[in-house]
């Protein structure tokens, strides 16, 4: 880790791992870290956004949750990587299905991240930027579920801005475009990583399906997605 240094939203009283997961909700991150890691420490608790390090199977990783939405994640990625010199940043998160062949506790990993959101304009790309997934973390991902026998869903997922959209076509159009499911930070992730030349995935778990009007409860969204939860430990470096 490099030099300890204070922001605004991360006051490390601890070291953070270059491998840091990142969960929405700090909630979750509080459970994958009494869960899974061994000799935990509390490093983050400004604003309630938890962060924990501890050890995986002897490999160091912490956790951290990041908030709803891009400008969120794009905070805490940032000061992640430019501050507190984390090279791999795993989000772990839930997501509302799209495809028929999608069901509730499904996971897709997120191989790219369309995005209705103008978070790109800050880089003045002079065309259309595609925010893809690292794939040497997507491939080691992808043999991680294999070998536990999870099945997964590999494919582009939309990082969303609006989570109640008044422009009531727009999950018709994103479905037809093979969107797998919708989600609000992993476009905001893969750019920050993509720009400073460090590590992103974005792993998920059905939560619910937009189509079939299947939903999840908050507890079960906080505690049971425990397979994603899995893989992403495994990618601890």
């Amino acid at each position: 880790m490099s030099e300890v240094k204070q922001t605004a939203h991360i006051n490390p009283t601890g070291e953070i791992a270059e491998t840091v997961l990142l969960p929405g909700d700090p909630l979750r991150a509080k459970f994958i870290a009494e869960t899974f890691l061994e000799d935990v420490e509390q490093f983050n608790s400004v604003r309630n956004m938890l962060g924990f390090t501890g050890t995986y199977k002897g490999k160091k990783i912490s956790v951290m949750g990041t908030g709803m939405g891009m400008p969120s994640m794009g905070i805490y990625s940032w000061e992640l990587i430019h501050i507190y010199g984390v090279k791999n940043l795993i989000r772990i998160g839930s997501c509302g299905a799209l495809q028929d062949n999608l069901d509730l506790y499904d996971i897709i990993i997120g191989m790219g991240a369309s995005s209705n959101s103008n978070y790109v304009s800050q880089y003045h790309i002079p065309g259309h930027y595609a925010p893809v997934a690292s794939y040497s973390l997507l491939e080691k991902a992808k043999h991680i579920a294999d070998e536990k026998g999870y099945p997964v869903h590999v494919g582009n997922i939309l990082s969303s801005d609006t989570f109640y959209s008044a422009d009531k076509e727009a999950n018709d159009k994103w479905r037809k475009m093979g969107i797998l499911g919708i989600e609000m930070e992993a476009a905001a992730l893969y750019m920050n990583a993509a720009e400073a030349g460090v590590n992103a995935l974005c792993i998920l778990t059905v939560s619910d399906h937009i189509y079939k009007q299947e939903e999840t409860t908050a507890e079960e969204r906080q505690t049971s997605f425990t397979k994603m939860m899995e893989i992403a430990l495994e990618l601890g470096e």
